[in-house]
């Protein structure tokens, strides 16, 4: 996990950390969606949290901030790939933010003795695609 923290901020990327009476309650960040030059203005974010804090909150503070933040820095689209169909709280949490489901790809990951698959959802930020970034 620090292996993880260290390339994302290193890399000038938001990581937002929740805690609640001194404990981690969640984490949320955003990397790049792909290496490659053209997907510069497009982020991949994922959100985390210790199942004792569900259902309060903390979910939607931390991924309206991130949004926030990601948005304040020019970017211009977030996905979200939930790594598992059947995730209804990740779903329904990226669903709330105004993320719209763009694909599904059928028993692309494998865990817990199970295929899963994952789900595709994206958040226009900012202006979106209807204006050229300046660069």
């Amino acid at each position: 996990m620090m292996r993880r923290f260290t390339a994302i901020t290193g890399g000038g990327f938001p990581y937002l950390v929740a805690e609640a009476g001194g404990r981690i309650a969640g984490y949320a960040y955003a990397g790049p969606y792909r290496p490659r030059p053209a997907y510069r203005y497009t982020l991949e974010n994922s959100v985390y949290l210790d199942p004792a804090y569900y259902r309060r909150g903390i979910g939607s503070a931390l991924l309206k901030e991130l949004i926030a933040q990601c948005t304040a820095r020019g970017y211009r689209q977030m996905i979200a790939v939930i790594g598992d169909s059947a995730n209804a709280a990740s779903i329904g949490l990226h669903r709330s933010a105004g993320f719209a489901m763009i694909g599904i790809h059928p028993n692309v990951g494998f865990k817990f003795g199970r295929w899963l698959d994952s789900v595709q959802m994206q958040l226009a930020l900012g202006e979106g695609g209807s204006t050229t970034p300046q660069e």
